[in-house]
């Protein structure tokens, strides 16, 4: 007997002797069926006392009859998913009854793509931004006098740890042109 609580209710018919029935908790299936928990319910294992609605919502989806069947089919590793599944699935159709779990599925793939891209468009910005960078770093380059160009570039590959070697107008002479006026 896995998963079946038992509660052991004790009853006096004499101040002697003591009586002591045991009385099984039937599954939620059994409970929700109004039928007997027999020792070996296929159901009970899946769906215990403590949760009916589990089975309620999956009975109301695909009937207990073929959740039975379904479950009979299957070996028994592969019970405990499969139950999973249907009451999943039971809950979807429950919220979307045109297209259940398709609905979610199909939502998803719609962030998915969104998702995407967003991803692609992220990337082509860092590209152009790089791409905007070399460009700069060129014309830094060719316009910097050889003998600045060997302390710009040590500035530069050190992470601008240095900041006062950085560009600069003492640094560029005439060729320091303002972006702005």
């Amino acid at each position: 007997m896995e998963n079946i609580e038992t509660t052991i209710i004790t009853t006096t018919t004499s101040p002697y002797s003591p009586q002591s029935l045991v009385i099984i908790s039937p599954c939620a299936a059994c409970k929700v069926l109004r039928r007997r928990c027999v020792e070996k319910c296929v159901l009970a294992p899946y769906f215990p006392p403590n949760d009916p609605l589990k089975f309620t919502t999956a009975h109301r989806v695909f009937g207990a009859s073929n959740i039975i069947k379904f479950l009979q089919e299957l070996p028994e590793p592969q019970r405990a998913d499969a139950v999973s599944s249907m009451v999943y699935e039971a809950n979807a159709r429950l919220r979307d009854p045109v297209y259940g779990c398709a609905g979610a599925i199909c939502q998803l793939q719609k962030q998915i793509n969104e998702l995407q891209e967003q991803l692609a468009k992220a990337q082509a910005e860092i590209v152009n931004m790089q791409c905007q960078h070399a460009n700069l770093m060129a014309l830094i380059c060719l316009e910097l006098p050889s003998n600045d160009l060997k302390s710009f570039d040590d500035d530069f590959t050190s992470g601008y740890q240095s900041n006062t070697n950085f560009i600069d107008e003492n640094n560029l002479g005439l060729l320091w042109e303002p972006l702005w006026t």
